[in-house]
């Protein structure tokens, strides 16, 4: 048996609120975006990667092989790089992408990889807008943003194209976006809607 887990890291509380807090801001002139963030359900989270993985994976041991393979600070803090429209419909607060985050994918992809189910890769579904780089990570790994596709971001949520290309251009000045996100926790997670974190498995400190 499979199934679709992601290893994130995850924010301090002030900035957990404030990822909830701005997705509320954003979605507050029109359709909401899905799905709904909160402390105590769908986690604000920076995934580092996220697939079928089988039921071999324990991931209590898994995040404290990735922090025993890699010299973590206590918490690492990315400067905020703008609301981030991606097709179709998602908004993105995308961060900075330093080598310390390649190095923990890399880490976290070596661990896991022996885990991946890919007969479970959904390799029908439409590719038609992903870059080039994308589309190879997704061959690869069953997860669009590995390697040169690394993205890394909060997904503040889900809409229609039209609303999501608004937010992104309009959403600055409709809200106040911190200058810097600070992250203090690793996390395995059972994913949910569009992808959220939406039961975690296991966390651990950071440092």
């Amino acid at each position: 048996m499979t199934r679709r887990l992601g290893i994130a890291l995850l924010p301090c509380p002030d900035h957990t609120r404030a990822a909830v807090r701005l997705q509320q801001d954003l979605g507050a002139a029109g359709e909401p975006l899905r799905p709904v963030l909160s402390e105590d359900g769908n986690l604000p989270h920076l995934t580092v990667f996220q697939g079928w993985l089988d039921d071999g994976l324990e991931p209590g041991p898994l995040l404290e092989r990735i922090a025993a393979s890699l010299s973590l600070p206590a918490a690492i803090s990315l400067a905020s790089a703008g609301l981030v429209h991606q097709p179709t419909g998602w908004l993105f607060m995308s961060v900075e992408r330093p080598a310390l985050l390649g190095k923990l994918q890399e880490t976290v992809i070596g661990l896991v990889g022996p885990h991946l189910d890919r007969s479970a890769f959904d390799t029908a579904q439409d590719m038609s807008h992903f870059t080039d780089a994308e589309r190879a990570s997704y061959a690869r790994y069953g997860y669009r943003y590995t390697g040169e596709a690394y993205t890394p971001h909060l997904t503040l949520g889900r809409t229609d194209e039209r609303t999501a290309l608004a937010l992104a251009r309009t959403g600055p000045g409709r809200t106040a976006v911190p200058g810097t996100w600070t992250f203090d926790r690793l996390s395995c997670y059972v994913m949910g809607e569009h992808g959220a974190h939406a039961e975690t498995l296991a966390a651990r400190p950071l440092g």
